[in-house]
């Protein structure tokens, strides 16, 4: 395992990593070199950020409120000009295509979708007029896939014509999730999907987003807080710290990392928890910054 370097896309060129951890050839379906983004033309949250996603692999974003999770998805979406942000300097490419200043309709139809934090569900349709709204920039017929995600999300099968805004916060994620999936996207960008939810819908929806990934092949980017849950499903690694990368590498030796174990997962020496107490001075004594 390495740490991440600004002057390259996460420090891999063409090289990707398997769910063994060792070295392939995939290439990149996501690459961002050394993003630069400012909100209101003076706040500086993104500081010459570089990764890469590799095609058919889940790559987890990691990170502390407030170090660019959720902008660097907004930056890679689109969706940055809505809230008065914009990349100053860099450049993003999806699957061949440079869409560092393209709206974000066109690169939905590019193949590219993400499920924002707080699930965002159209409140007043029922569960299935939701997912047929996924699926409005395709001209083909959709019926396998509702059925597809239906075959993934039963609850929802048995709530079709239920309102959304009366579904509890798990099946909302559900329908959300769901609803992605309707545009039939290459990668899928999830936005601290875990939030908010018990243990146990976690654990179902972690484990959804595992079959979704080696069941249709669909790349994933896994923005969270609970790393653990995260590194238990990703191939690779990302950690961001104040805009920046600052440790990456195979999800398994993340696992294993000390200063991951201690600042991600809470555990110290031996794999014991680790109180408040203990942990709370992190950033003045974390090794890589």
């Amino acid at each position: 395992m390495s740490s991440a370097r600004d002057d390259g896309p996460g420090g891999h060129g063409d090289t990707a990593v398997a769910p063994d951890g060792s070295a392939t050839t995939d290439r990149a379906i996501l690459e961002l070199n050394n993003v630069e983004v400012i909100y209101e033309e003076v706040i500086l949250v993104l500081r010459g950020l570089s990764l890469q996603v590799p095609e058919g692999k889940v790559v987890a974003l990691l990170g502390s409120n407030g170090a660019g999770k959720s902008t660097t998805l907004k930056a890679i979406c689109g969706l940055l000009p809505s809230e008065h942000g914009e990349i100053t300097d860099g450049d993003i490419r999806f699957d061949d295509h440079d869409t560092t200043h393209i709206d974000a309709a066109e690169i939905v139809r590019l193949g590219a979708s993400m499920v924002m934090e707080g699930r965002r569900v159209f409140e007043h349709l029922t569960v299935h007029e939701n997912l047929t709204a996924g699926a409005h920039t395709r001209r083909e017929s959709y019926d396998d896939d509702l059925d597809m995600v239906y075959g993934y999300f039963p609850r929802l099968d048995d709530m079709r014509a239920r309102v959304a805004g009366y579904l509890s916060g798990g099946e909302q994620q559900m329908l959300a999730i769901g609803r992605a999936l309707m545009a039939k996207p290459r990668l899928l960008m999830l936005d601290e999907p875990s939030l908010g939810l018990a243990p146990m819908l976690v654990s179902e929806i972690f484990g959804i987003i595992k079959r979704v990934n080696e069941e249709l092949g669909t790349t994933v980017l896994l923005v969270e807080q609970n790393a653990q849950r995260a590194l238990e499903i990703a191939h690779h690694g990302y950690i961001m710290e104040q805009g920046r990368i600052v440790l990456e590498g195979p999800a398994r030796d993340l696992v294993e990392n000390p200063d991951v174990k201690e600042f991600y997962l809470g555990l110290g020496e031996g794999g014991t928890r680790r109180s408040y107490r203990e942990v709370k001075h992190y950033k003045r004594r974390k090794r890589w910054l």
